[in-house]
């Protein structure tokens, strides 16, 4: 006696065939892939959707959370990534030791202490001086600032209305690239760190209701020690910082 088995389709089957990707957006997704993945610097979505010949950049948008959403499925090791107002391909923080393995022989893009804590400053001061800079890290710092210009991390943004008119430094989008960073907005503690040093000091200057008592009551005023950052009449030449 023969038994019969009788397959019936399923609602599974239903909706996955309802939610089947059609052709076009299909293709879509693997152009908008592979141009990231041939892409060696971040992508705006217009240039992305200029490039795909695509009607704007919805489509592109689309594509890219279709990408990450199969790259996470699958585990994938990286991820589309908005860096510096574009998307790129970047492999995910850990695994950041390996990579680092595999290009330890890169030592032209490694940066010296000094040259990180100039960096530092001016990303979280710009625009800055480098008379800002050099009061902070206590230093001469013009050949280091010389040779972060040269690597394409800090540029030239301004001019100070000060006598002299001494040169403002900021960073480049470069800068954001390498950090991985989408804006500046991005780093770290950046809205209590990026308060500019002219209104700290106009801060640390201005007298406490205590100052005001005190001074009305004849006694005097508590010596207040000096605003990390900047100079004092007393304080020495800077030395000179050449490492770069």
């Amino acid at each position: 006696m023969l038994n019969y088995v009788y397959v019936t389709e399923t609602d599974t089957d239903r909706q996955s065939e309802a939610f089947e990707p059609d052709p076009a957006e299909m293709e879509t997704i693997a152009t908008v892939e592979a141009i990231l993945f041939g892409a060696d610097k971040p992508l705006s979505p217009g240039s992305i959707s200029r490039i795909a010949a695509l009607e704007g950049v919805r489509p592109v948008r689309r594509a890219i959370e279709t990408l990450n959403s199969r790259y996470e499925e699958v585990g994938a090791s990286f991820r589309v990534v908005q860096i510096a107002g574009g998307y790129q391909m970047q492999s995910l923080p850990e695994y950041s030791d390996v990579l680092g393995r595999l290009h330890s022989s890169r030592s032209d893009s490694r940066l010296s202490q000094a040259a990180m804590e100039t960096l530092a400053i001016i990303a979280y001061r710009q625009p800055a001086l480098r008379a800002d800079v050099e009061a902070i890290r206590g230093v001469s710092c013009g050949e280091v600032i010389r040779g972060l210009m040269e690597k394409n991390l800090v540029r030239i943004v301004g001019r100070a209305d000060e006598i002299g008119r001494p040169m403002l430094y900021g960073t480049t989008r470069r800068f954001l690239e390498v950090f991985g960073l989408n804006r500046l907005d991005d780093l770290p503690n950046a809205e209590r760190l990026r308060q500019p040093m002219a209104q700290v000091a106009e801060d640390d200057a201005a007298p406490t209701e205590a100052d005001v008592a005190q001074a009305d009551a004849g006694e005097p005023a508590e010596s207040q020690p000096a605003l990390e950052g900047t100079w004092q009449s007393d304080r020495p030449t800077p030395a000179a910082d050449q490492t770069a």
